[in-house]
């Protein structure tokens, strides 16, 4: 506590701001260990990326399905349940895989479906907890520290899985890493039980929220941000790794990859942290989008092990510039919006639609493209097309704000 205190400043630091930090390092941590190597995993039993983009597609379909559910739980009952929902999920997401062993593969949509769902109910959780827990004022510091938190896993988790599978036969190795993952999760879900239970009054008002863009015009911008982040999103989150996998062909290389990556992350973040200021997020996120998009070049066209480790450099340095600051950006719009702190559920779960349908269009390119073209020359130009989503945010996001600088200049001149 005392060093957190040292690093934000003179600034309340309070038990469940770090009980959800401490909760979404292990999180963290488990996705690092595993997640990375499910996508690997499944690609050695089928060897097709039609079979891969299913199993995605049905992770991002179940996801925002959840997330209304879910909203409606978190209104009704209480947010923190509903945490502890998504972290039993997502266990009995690993435990199923463990069962099904070398099968895992003909139950592609079951296991997506059961992933997504998880996905849905934790993030929904941790989202409304963060726009709780934290304040304007601590609010870029736990986004920049969880990030810390995020790429410190990233850089111990992948290499340790690798090194682990890559030693024994055939798929031992993943049994054991699924399992720590499994076991990281049952942690979580006892943690989360430190945490203040959190309830909500009044009616669950999602459709009213979904049609406060037409209103409030930084809503709206910030839906059509979401929706460009979750269009590139939603294909590279497993084009990568398996084009790392196939590259290299070896577990530990791919762990090689995320340790790198998540190095060079875990410092990045930490300067955004410190450096990124309020007045600056703007340039920040466009920065950090346009370095995005143009290290696409970097593989698309000669894709070998070397090159993509130079990507993920790249990317992590990239990354925190345009996360730290957009994501405070989001929670400040919704925290001035209509009715926010009775509506923060509602708003929470509209963001997550937009950018799930996102991710979901972009996989749909993905399976179309490769279903008509040959697949070998259609990724690499869709992953030109579908990686511009993040440069696309700056568009949206340069006017939020101004607007409503304006109506109070001439409130204060009348």
């Amino acid at each position: 506590m005392r060093l957190l205190k040292k690093m934000i400043g003179d600034v309340e630091v309070t038990k469940d701001l770090v009980l959800l930090l401490v909760i979404g390092g292990l999180y963290s941590l488990s996705i690092a260990l595993s997640n990375t190597f499910v996508n690997v995993y499944l690609w050695k039993q089928s060897g097709k990326f039609f079979d891969i983009g299913l199993y995605n597609l049905a992770i991002v379909i179940m996801q925002p399905i959840t997330f209304i559910l879910a909203g409606r739980w978190a209104k009704k009952i209480d947010r923190v349940i509903v945490l502890r929902f998504g972290v039993a999920f997502l266990a009995s997401f690993y435990l199923t895989v463990l069962l099904m062993g070398d099968k895992a593969s003909t139950f592609l949509l079951v296991l997506g479906g059961l992933l997504g769902i998880g996905f849905g109910f934790y993030w929904l959780a941790f989202n409304v907890l963060t726009f709780e827990i934290t304040e304007p004022d601590t609010r870029d510091f736990f986004n920049g520290f969880l990030g810390l938190l995020s790429s410190f896993a990233g850089m111990i988790g992948p290499i340790f899985a690798g090194w682990v599978i890559s030693s024994l036969e055939k798929f031992t190795g993943y049994k054991i890493i699924f399992g720590f993952s499994l076991a990281l999760f049952f942690a979580a879900v006892i943690l989360s039980f430190r945490l203040k239970r959190r309830s909500a009054k009044g009616n669950y008002s999602f459709k009213r929220i979904l049609q406060e863009r037409k209103r409030n015009r930084d809503w709206n911008n910030i839906l059509k941000a979401h929706y460009f982040q979750g269009i590139r999103e939603g294909t590279f989150v497993f084009v990568i790794v398996v084009w790392v996998f196939v590259s290299s062909g070896s577990e530990l290389a791919l762990g090689t990859f995320g340790l790198v990556q998540s190095a060079v992350s875990f410092l990045a973040y930490y300067f955004a942290t410190r450096l990124i200021k309020p007045r600056y997020r703007k340039k920040s996120i466009l920065i950090g989008g346009l370095i995005l998009y143009s290290a696409i070049y970097l593989i698309v066209f000669d894709v070998t092990f070397q090159k993509l480790l130079i990507y993920g450099v790249v990317v992590s340095l990239a990354y925190p510039l345009l996360l730290v600051p957009y994501v405070s950006l989001t929670y400040d719009v919704i925290g001035k919006a209509w009715k926010a702190g009775e509506m923060r559920i509602e708003y929470i779960v509209v963001r997550e639609l937009a950018l799930n349908a996102g991710r979901i269009t972009s996989i749909l390119l993905f399976l179309f493209s490769i279903s008509f073209f040959n697949e070998e020359k259609s990724i690499p130009y869709l992953l030109m097309v579908v990686g511009a989503g993040h440069a696309f945010i700056y568009l949206f996001i340069r006017t939020i704000g101004i607007k409503a600088k304006k109506e109070q200049l001439k409130e204060s001149l009348t």
